[in-house]
């Protein structure tokens, strides 16, 4: 029988909520599917949950800790004061305050929120990704020599597809410097140009500490997408339901591969999942060419965790339901540092 754990779930909202809001409204909408979906879970296995909204003041976490100290946090904040990069800091102060927490580390944020440092490190362990150049703010632009055309331009440390749309795809020196410009100028960001990958993109989501499991691949299907047209995952892509439906945008399990395609899938999940020390769960974004190479695109560390998305999805098709998934997740948080 599992012990019934204290569980601060802390999560990111975009507005003031004083502590012990209960988030009824909120949880009824669709953009809070996630925070939902683990905090049924949490109750349908039996432990005690206190949730937390943060805005832009970390005085109430730290009031919240101190007068209701949790076992363990599960952790899904993932801005705070509207800005990404501040996930890792959140973490960090719960590892100043000695709670255990669920999901990635500071390290792993710090590296996976930055894609020209994810990319590095994923080179030097000799794991292929796209040729790519990082064009900080005040600097000249211009086309490097070793970059081939087509090219994406991506904001530097974003996430969730935020900055990536059908102009992101350039096809000349004038458009890339014009895209790398709108990046600076309308996100306030570095901008990382990668070679664009044509071929098939897919999610492979992984779980574990020192033992890894790798869970089958979900694929990003297309649909009518016209064949002159970039097909990559932009925001809308992924986020905007109605554009989904309009083009026949669908994200499925993954269909026959070529002979050791998916073995060789696995393989570098596993060693990209080392190579970045990443814990607790995680998803790759990778693209598969024609020929069978396989490129990770980006690593992304506290994925999304709703029970539909692709985590949730592929853990289910692995045989592990989704109350299960968001038990596992806890007992690594727990084993964290031991």
């Amino acid at each position: 029988m599992k012990k019934r754990l204290k569980i601060l779930l802390l999560f990111d909202s975009p507005y003031f909520t004083p502590r012990g809001y209960d988030f009824k409204k909120e949880f009824k909408d669709l953009d809070w599917m996630t925070e939902d979906d683990v905090f049924r879970s949490l109750l349908e296995s039996g432990h005690q949950v206190n949730l937390l909204g943060i805005y832009n003041d970390i005085e109430i976490l730290f009031e919240e800790i101190k007068e209701n100290r949790p076992e363990i946090v599960f952790n899904l904040a993932e801005v705070f004061n509207q800005k990404s990069h501040f996930d890792k800091n959140i973490v960090g102060l719960l590892e100043i305050l000695g709670i255990p927490y669920s999901g990635a580390s500071p390290d792993s944020l710090l590296i996976c929120n930055n894609k020209a440092l994810s990319k590095k490190i994923l080179s030097f362990h000799k794991i292929k990704i796209p040729n790519f150049y990082t064009f900080y703010k005040r600097h000249r632009i211009w086309l490097p020599k070793r970059l081939k055309l087509p090219l994406i331009v991506k904001p530097l440390c974003e996430e969730a597809s935020r900055g990536i749309s059908s102009a992101s795809v350039v096809d000349s020196e004038e458009s890339l410097v014009e895209r790398v410009k709108f990046i600076h100028a309308k996100m306030d960001m570095a901008a990382i140009v990668e070679e664009y990958i044509e071929g098939r993109e897919f999610y492979v989501s992984v779980l574990g500490n020192r033992r890894i499991k790798v869970f089958p691949p979900r694929e990003m299907k297309f649909g009518q997408i016209p064949e002159d047209e970039p097909r990559i995952a932009t925001y809308k892509a992924k986020w905007d339901y109605n554009y989904r439906e309009k083009w026949g945008i669908k994200n499925v399990f993954a269909g026959r591969m070529p002979n050791g395609v998916n073995e060789k899938i696995v393989d570098i999940c596993k060693r990209a999942y080392r190579a970045l020390n990443m814990q607790c769960y995680a998803r790759f974004d990778i693209r598969v060419t024609s020929s069978g190479s396989v490129y990770i695109i980006e690593p992304n560390a506290n994925p999304c965790l709703a029970r539909y998305d692709e985590l949730g999805q592929s853990a289910e098709k692995a045989g592990i339901p989704y109350n299960e998934l968001i038990q596992k997740i806890i007992n690594l948080g727990s084993q964290r540092g031991q």
